[in-house]
């Protein structure tokens, strides 16, 4: 089993990596695989609706969001951070989630995921509901912790010193792994994984 691990702040070992690098480590040593993408300092194309992607099965953007949905098999569960803006999620994280889900949500469906997110004071729960949503429309189970999943601080300095915010990284990244092995364990037992039914869009404007 593995879990992908996004990393959307443009400093590469601040905040937002201590609060990954903590469910990593908890998601290893329960024998589960990671691997951490850090989106890095480069602006990420967002998402102009072009709906190509239906046509291609992939982006027309050639970047991440193509090899991370190439890649989709390789990943059991997600889990996405990103530090906090003006009280949402920083810019680059939802322009590489609103192309990696509007072109291959199927390809993460059924699949358990979670948000994380790290600011200096306030924001954090707006932030972390934002990032849900991506989940939540797209059939992935969202895992939970003890509190929102939230890390203080301006640096990683700060953030360790976060005693309940990284606690709570722990308890996220433990119920992680507990879904995956009971996913594991129910198909092993040979419980059905559900069929969907062919998607209805309804139009409001008549």
């Amino acid at each position: 089993m593995k879990v992908l691990l996004v990393n959307g702040s443009p400093h590469k070992d601040g905040c937002t990596d201590t609060a990954l690098q903590e469910c990593a480590g908890v998601l290893n040593r329960e024998g589960i695989e990671t691997e951490i993408l850090w989106l890095g300092t480069k602006a990420v194309q967002g998402c102009i609706a072009c709906g190509k992607c239906r046509k291609l099965g992939r982006c027309v953007f050639n970047d991440a969001v193509n090899e991370i949905n190439g890649r989709s098999e390789e990943f059991d569960g997600l889990i996405v951070g990103a530090p906090v803006y003006y009280g949402g999620p920083c810019s680059e994280i939802t322009a590489f989630l609103d192309r990696l889900f509007y072109s291959g949500s199927q390809r993460w469906a059924k699949k358990p995921a979670a948000s994380i997110v790290s600011c200096r004071r306030g924001g954090a729960s707006a932030a972390f509901e934002r990032l849900n949503k991506y989940f939540a429309m797209s059939n992935m189970p969202i895992v939970t912790s003890q509190y929102w999943n939230q890390i203080h601080g301006n640096t990683r300095e700060e953030a360790l010193q976060d005693l309940e915010g990284l606690q709570t990284m722990r308890t996220l990244a433990m119920n992680m792994a507990w879904i995956l092995k009971c996913v594991d364990a129910g198909r092993k037992a040979g419980v059905a994984e559900p069929e969907y039914e062919p998607r209805i869009g309804t139009n409001f404007i008549r």
